[in-house]
């Protein structure tokens, strides 16, 4: 699969975990797995395994071999906090991420709780980088504005909020310490609805707390022919944050060849096989 990605808030994909499983109204009509599904059992394919949870230990150095600097999405074809994730597979993503400071790391997850756990007990040295964004998905008031609470009491660099896919007004949002907000509707077959009031309260809200807003889509079925303009205009709007310098080549190698050892000893460490293997859910 190619690392660029479409995805308008981002310019890479960095996919070392693939596959999920449901958790909430906002996973639906997941685009991940509707993809991953349709390659099941195609040998030699990526997803041959369709969406079942796998760790992919041969993905973990990748962003040392990407020398231009990137707005790198981690795991959108997974969750990186997914409870059969281990920890220790968890905390190597993070050195990697740490280790690979001229990228801006997006890290979204829907299970916010095991974020706020893990990332306290990785400490601050691990997490806390200005280059390393922590998100949590936002989809209505009951599953996803608890998350808010969670990913507020985390560890972070950033803190973002993906609201996408809206799926309901979400009232009065508490936007304290929320360095970013997407919003943005849903797309493909059975789209759900999306509101202008709903998106524009959101967009008001983020403008009293000077809070970077970015509108990704209004959805449906066609999403291209419905655009990405609110009231005639477009919020391409990105937080600040201070990269690292890029290491000369000599380093950036000497990097790479540690973190190829570590992802080996890891997969030693957790086992050969994949030892998360999940059936998709009905």
């Amino acid at each position: 699969m190619s690392d660029q990605s479409s995805i308008e808030w981002t310019d890479a994909t960095w996919n070392p975990v693939r596959g999920c499983s449901k958790v909430s109204p906002g996973c639906k009509h997941c685009y991940a797995e509707t993809f991953s599904e349709r390659f099941r059992g195609v040998p030699g394919h990526p997803f041959e395994q369709g969406f079942d949870l796998r760790l992919i230990f041969d993905k973990l150095p990748e962003p040392l071999r990407w020398a231009r600097s990137r707005k790198i999405f981690v795991n959108s074809m997974s969750d990186l906090f997914h409870e059969r994730v281990p920890d220790a597979y968890v905390a190597e993503v993070f050195n990697v991420m740490v280790e690979t400071n001229w990228h801006e790391y997006q890290v979204l997850t829907k299970r916010a709780d095991r974020l706020r756990r893990v990332t306290r007990k990785l400490g601050a040295r691990r997490v806390e980088h200005d280059h390393i964004w922590l998100g949590v998905s936002v989809e209505d008031r009951k599953y996803g504005l608890p998350r808010i609470d969670a990913l507020r009491r985390a560890r972070a660099g950033k803190r973002f909020l993906s609201i996408e896919p809206l799926l309901s007004d979400l009232g009065e949002i508490d936007l304290s310490g929320i360095d970013w907000v997407i919003v943005g509707g849903e797309s493909g077959p059975g789209a759900r609805p999306l509101a202008e009031e709903w998106v524009v309260s959101i967009r008001d809200q983020c403008r009293a707390a000077e809070v970077p807003f970015f509108f990704k889509q209004w959805g449906g079925v066609q999403k291209k022919k419905n655009g990405r303009s609110l009231r005639g205009e477009l919020y391409d709007e990105f937080p600040e944050s201070t990269l690292g310098l890029l290491p000369p080549r000599h380093q950036r190698h000497a990097l790479l060849h540690e973190a190829e050892e570590r992802a080996q000893r890891l997969k030693l460490q957790l086992g050969a096989t994949p030892l998360v293997e999940i059936r998709r859910a009905g």
